[in-house]
C-alpha cells in the first residue's frame, strides 16, 4: 500500500520565540507582507515592527475577519503591489488560514504565527474557507505544509482559556478519526492513506490531553508558561496538526461543519462544536462505554462542550437539527471516512444521545456541588 504523510518545514515554540520571527523570516528573503488578526495587530503590532524590522522590511496588514474569498482576493491585490518575499499570518485559525491560502495564490512562502491554541490550523497545507457570513463553503488543500510554524508560548498564555480549552476540543478529535480512518484505510489530507507514524502520532495527541490537559488549563489562567501548558500547546498546534493532516478526518469534523449553518452556534469556537462533533461520533462508532466515560469526563474536567445548549442550540427540534445533520453527510464530507455506512438520520440520533447523556452528566455533577 501507498502511504503518505506530510509535515511544516520548520516549528519553533517557547517563550519569547516571537522575538526570533525577523531571524526566521529572513531565510525567505528580504521583505514580508505580514497578515495580523486585530488583537495581533493592536496588542502585538508594535514590538514585530521593532523587532522584525532589524532583519527584513515587514509590512504589516490588517485581517478583516473571515476567511473568504473575497477578502483573500482583496489582499493578493496589496501584495501584488508590494511584491514580497514572504507572506506571514499572525494570529488566530481564520487569519492564518488566509495567509496560507494568499501565499498559495501567489507562489511564495509563507510562515505561521498562532496567538492562540485553539485550533490545529497552523501546521497544515489546509485552508478552511468560510462565505463572507461565516458558514463553511470548503476546504483548500495547499501543495505543501507552511514553511515555518512559530509559536510564543507566552503569547498563548496571556490569551483567555476558553481559546486553550476549544484549542484541546479540536485536538480531542485527532485520535478518534485518524482512528477510524486506518480501520476502513481511508484516505488522508493527500488523498492516500497515512503511515504508522501518523496514527501514532494522533495516539500520543490525545494521551497528552488527557494527561496535561486540566493542569495547562491552570497555568493558562494564571497566564504563565509551564512544562504542562506547553505540552498541551505542542498537541493542540502540532501533534494534532500533524495528527488529523497525515491520520484522516471522520465524522466530527463533518459534524462541526454542518453545525455552521445553524446561527446560533456562530458565536462557538471551532473546537467546542468539534468537542460536540466528538461527543455524538462517539454515539455513532458504538464506542465502549469506559471510554465514552472518559472523554465525557474530560470535557466536563476543562469546560468544552457536552450539550446541544452548551453550542447555543437550545431547545431546537429535530427538523432544524436534522439541516446540520443532512450537511454532515453531504456527497464528500469527512464521515463517509468512518468504516460503516452513515445517514443523516443516523447523526441526528447520535447527535439527540450525545445530548442527553451531556445532559444527564451535567444534573449528577450539580447535584454532587449541591
Amino acid at each position: 500500500m501507498l502511504t503518505t504523510a506530510i509535515f511544516p518545514s520548520r516549528y519553533v515554540q517557547g517563550r519569547g520565540a516571537l522575538a526570533q520571527l525577523g531571524e526566521e523570516l529572513a531565510r525567505f528573503g528580504g521583505s514580508s507582507l505580514a497578515l495580523l488578526d486585530p488583537f495581533a495587530d493592536d496588542n502585538l503590532g508594535a514590538q514585530l515592527d521593532a523587532s522584525a524590522s532589524e532583519r527584513i522590511d515587514f509590512h504589516r496588514v490588517r485581517f478583516t475577519g473571515e476567511c473568504c474569498d473575497e477578502e483573500i482576493a482583496r489582499l493578493v491585490d496589496l501584495a501584488e503591489a508590494r511584491r514580497p518575499d514572504s507572506i506571514v499570518g499572525i494570529g488566530g485559525g481564520k487569519a492564518l488560514d488566509t495567509a496560507k491560502a494568499l501565499a498559495h495564490e501567489l507562489g511564495l512562502p509563507v510562515a505561521v504565527v498562532p496567538t492562540l491554541a485553539s485550533t490545529d490550523a497552523p501546521c497544515s497545507a489546509l485552508s478552511v474557507i468560510y462565505t463572507a457570513e461565516g458558514a463553511f463553503k470548503r476546504y483548500l488543500v495547499l501543495p505543501r505544509n507552511p514553511d515555518l510554524v512559530l509559536v510564543d508560548s507566552q503569547v498563548i498564555a496571556q490569551a483567555p482559556a476558553r481559546f486553550l480549552v476549544a484549542g484541546m476540543g479540536d485536538a480531542m478529535a485527532t485520535w478518534f478519526e485518524a482512528e477510524d480512518c486506518r480501520i476502513r484505510g481511508a484516505a488522508n489530507m493527500t488523498g492516500r492513506p497515512g503511515p504508522r507514524t501518523a496514527f501514532a502520532l494522533a495516539r500520543l495527541c490525545y494521551d497528552t490531553l488527557l494527561e496535561y490537559g486540566p493542569l495547562a488549563l491552570q497555568a493558562c489562567r494564571q497566564q504563565v508558561v509551564t512544562p504542562a501548558l506547553e505540552h498541551i500547546i505542542e498537541a493542540n498546534t502540532l501533534l494534532s496538526g500533524l495528527g488529523f493532516e497525515s491520520g484522516g478526518l471522520a465524522a466530527a469534523h463533518a459534524i462541526h461543519n454542518g453545525f455552521t449553518a445553524l446561527p446560533e452556534t456562530h458565536a462557538y469556537w471551532h473546537g467546542e462544536k468539534v468537542a460536540f462533533g466528538v461527543l455524538s461520533m462517539l454515539m455513532l462508532r458504538d464506542s465502549a462505554p469506559a471510554q465514552i466515560d472518559e472523554v465525557y469526563d474530560f470535557c466536563i474536567a476543562i469546560g468544552l462542550p457536552v450539550t446541544l445548549a452548551d453550542i447555543g442550540l437550545h431547545d431546537v427540534d429535530d427538523a432544524y437539527l436534522l439541516r446540520a445533520a443532512e450537511l454532515a453527510c453531504a456527497v464528500g464530507e469527512s464521515i463517509h471516512n468512518e468504516p460503516f455506512p452513515v445517514d443523516a438520520l443516523t447523526v441526528l440520533g447520535a447527535m439527540r444521545t450525545a445530548d442527553a447523556e451531556g445532559r444527564r452528566r451535567k444534573a449528577l455533577v450539580a447535584a454532587a456541588v449541591h
